[in-house]
């Protein structure tokens, strides 16, 4: 069975049961991963990963407490599927909506005949993006690159290479978990994204885990404006990059539509 990893706070008892239920429904077994309470953690505990220098040099605000412990409960799951050596997990957060196409969505990944290290199976807030490039996939999916990765952990499949090579990436970090995915040449692990999502955001619940702080040390526009002009043109070249390694491997790209490959499923 797909291992599902749920990162759950141990207070939220509520949020548990409630994707427990969803989970449920559809057949799906999961374990909880305990999630660390970054406003539990002394600041020599957070410091261990978090780096306050490089963050001053990389974002344009300190990371809270929650967001720090938001990522390191996400690098915790990162390290189960390592420790495990599974081949993939789906890890998610507590506070999704569960879509009846999570069937299908897990039919299609496990078929899928090219290597993949991340796939988004939900979007923060549910936003949309401009796609670079798309494949079909059976029951009217598609597995698509965005021409910039979204952002959100609600929810993604991520395979053991990937995990392993996040995790290495990642052993020091400044920026917010999913800010840090988007900058693939970073952390040379590139993501699709699997569309329709099988699991949207709750966005009625605020989240436990990263929570941001309220009083934010913004730095200077044009510092922040350069380093989101150096993060456009780094993306850019990364992005085409990974366009051209999924192609190369698929095992048939006859022409199609612009911006498409033909379907690879049987």
């Amino acid at each position: 069975m797909t291992a599902i990893f749920l990162i759950n706070l141990a207070r939220s008892t509520e949020r548990l049961a409630n994707s427990q239920r969803q989970l449920a429904a559809h057949g799906l077994s999961f374990e909880r991963i305990d999630a660390i309470d970054g406003a539990m953690l002394t600041q020599t505990q957070k410091e261990i990963n978090y780096s306050p220098s490089l963050n001053t040099q990389k974002y344009h605000y300190p990371l809270s407490a929650g967001q720090i412990g938001c990522y390191l409960s996400h690098r915790k799951a990162w390290q189960t599927i390592v420790d495990r050596k599974l081949d993939y997990a789906i890890v998610l957060e507590d506070d999704f909506i569960l879509d009846s196409s999570i069937d299908s969505a897990i039919k299609n990944i496990e078929q899928l005949p090219l290597a993949w290290q991340l796939i988004k199976l939900s979007a923060y807030q549910n936003r949309t993006r401009t796609i670079a490039y798309q494949i079909p996939l059976q029951f009217e999916q598609r597995l698509v690159i965005h021409k910039k990765l979204m952002t959100g952990c609600c929810a993604s499949a991520i395979s053991y290479q990937g995990a392993k090579q996040l995790l290495a990436a990642t052993k020091t970090f400044a920026r917010p978990v999913d800010c840090d995915l988007q900058h693939i040449w970073e952390t040379q692990v590139a993501g699709y994204s699997l569309l329709p999502y099988p699991f949207s955001q709750d966005c009625e619940q605020v989240s436990d885990i990263k929570s941001r702080s309220n009083a934010r040390e913004k730095k200077s526009f044009i510092t922040r404006k350069g380093q989101q002009i150096t993060s456009a043109v780094n993306n850019h070249f990364a992005t085409a990059a990974f366009i051209a390694q999924t192609k190369r491997a698929l095992p048939t790209t006859p022409k199609c539509k612009k911006g498409a490959a033909a379907p690879f499923y049987s």
